[in-house]
């Protein structure tokens, strides 16, 4: 399979500038799964140039268009499922389940982003001046730029446009190296939707070019705001590079999910929880459960239940076979879960079960007895490896939650309902969920972390304040007096 992919600006397929292109290979196999072209500084800038020309138009346009537009994007994203499925196989080594996921959850969020174009809102302010109309309203912020991983391709994708959108913003998609393919099928749906040519634009690059690429379109006059989701590492450089040119961004970085599992906790309902959490997408989510909390007084019962869960679940080839867990990303990811799990058991930790890979396919693995002494205890390890800490009471289980420098996502279980919602107050995260898992979203939620998961808000009514300009208007409607 070898998919030729071109760049999308102001509404065309264009080739880079010299025909550059770079190859994105299956994980598994090794093949070919796209070629795609390579962008340069030049293309980058092209892109931005046509979002800019594009956007009075787009940000003049009705609410009720701009809604229309996106509904039919959301259709769209629907329909090509099965070509999302086939290409995240392909380019990142994913299970169809998580693809058919990827795809209904990103039309799901274009589908919020178009309800949200009416509510905009503004509002009147009194003023000391008894005949001045004061005003804070809402405008479009400019062109957005948006910057999407691998690991939740359409999700991220779709996630990094549809509300920037929705606000009147034109968008570039900075696709990420690892799924070109995906990312630019993306922009493929919203331009056959009808938008008009320049409001959405796709930069695909070759991995050795990705940071002047990035620091092109950060700098670009026309673009007014960034979002980010990646490494904490990367996010540190872009959240830098936004300072310099003092453009606001969203960061939505790495994470270290806690679940506590209370000493009254359902153990069978803290063990699905946690299997999902810990071993979906091969544990590389964003709120993937790293972390398992777990009072000693049931410790020993949940663990020897998690394990025999994790057991039975399928791993393997996903385009063989019907698997929960298919391949990790890449050859150096599987072989630093290696590494994690050997230095953990090396200083103490029991390896419950799983540790066995085959290239890129890890089975479902589980430490326990995990300490600070482990690398494994602070490191986010994005695979297919769950860690148990052992605490005695609610305040080691709090302390224990709050010590990483993540705060993305979190979870408790208990069956003290008050109790645990206590706890969950008290842990420094983003997101927290009681009796759910870590791995958890809907559109119209405010989404986003703490700490070092990042800052600003993706989803509903929260994303509205990211990407627009909150401005203060007045109309003085009688004599206005001045002191000189």
């Amino acid at each position: 399979m070898s998919n030729k992919i071109d760049l999308l600006i102001d509404g065309k397929d264009v080739p880079a500038q010299a025909g550059a292109t770079f190859e994105r290979r299956n994980p598994i196999t090794n093949e070919v799964a796209s070629v795609a072209a390579a962008a340069s500084v030049a293309d980058a800038n092209a892109a931005a140039d046509a979002a800019a020309k594009a956007f009075p138009e787009w940000a003049a346009m009705s609410p009720n268009a701009r809604r229309t537009l996106l509904l039919k994007a959301a259709d769209a994203v629907a329909a090509a499922t099965p070509r999302f499925i086939e290409l995240m196989m392909a380019e990142t080594g994913a299970t169809g389940g998580w693809g058919g996921f990827n795809a209904m959850l990103a039309s799901s969020m274009l589908r919020e982003a178009a309800s949200m174009t009416t509510q905009i809102n503004g509002e009147i302010i009194p003023s000391d001046k008894t005949e001045c109309i004061s005003m804070a309203i809402r405008q479009p912020a400019g062109v957005c730029l948006g910057i999407a991983p691998w690991n939740a391709p359409v999700i991220l994708g779709t996630r990094a446009l549809a509300m920037p959108l929705a606000c009147g913003n034109t968008v570039i998609l900075k696709a990420s190296e690892l799924c070109p393919g995906v990312h630019r099928l993306i922009g493929e749906c919203l331009n056959s939707a009808g938008l008009p040519p320049g409001v959405v634009n796709v930069v695909t690059n070759a991995p050795k070019d990705a940071a002047a690429v990035v620091a092109a379109l950060i700098k670009h006059p026309a673009v007014r705001r960034v979002n980010f989701t990646g490494s904490t590492g990367v996010g540190r450089i872009i959240a830098g590079l936004c300072a310099q040119e003092l453009k606001p961004v969203i960061l939505e970085l790495g994470g270290k999910a806690p679940l506590v599992i209370l000493d009254d906790a359902d153990l069978d309902e803290a063990v699905n929880a946690a299997a999902f959490g810990a071993y979906m997408n091969q544990g590389q989510i964003c709120m993937s459960t790293e972390r398992i909390i777990a009072d000693n007084k049931i410790g020993d019962s949940f663990a020897a239940k998690l394990a025999a869960k994790a057991k039975s679940l399928p791993v393997g080839d996903p385009t063989k076979g019907n698997v929960v867990l298919g391949s990790m990303i890449s050859e150096e990811a599987a072989k630093k879960i290696d590494e994690l799990v050997a230095d953990a058991v090396s200083k103490g930790a029991i390896l419950v079960c799983g540790g066995k890979r085959t290239g890129t396919i890890m089975e479902a693995t589980l430490l326990d007895k995990v300490t600070p002494a482990m690398r494994i205890y602070a490191e986010e390890s994005f695979g297919p490896v769950v860690c148990i800490m052992r605490v005695n009471g609610v305040e080691e289980a709090v302390a224990s939650a709050n010590d990483t420098e993540y705060g993305l996502s979190a979870a408790v279980h208990g069956k003290d309902i008050a109790r645990a919602f206590s706890v969950a107050k008290r842990i420094k995260s983003g997101i927290c969920h009681v009796n759910g898992p870590t791995v958890q979203d809907e559109a119209q939620m405010p989404f986003g972390g703490t700490k070092a998961s990042g800052y600003g808000r993706f989803g509903g009514k929260a994303a509205i304040n990211e990407f627009t300009e909150l401005r203060w208007i007045t109309i003085e409607t009688g004599h206005v007096h001045y002191p000189f």
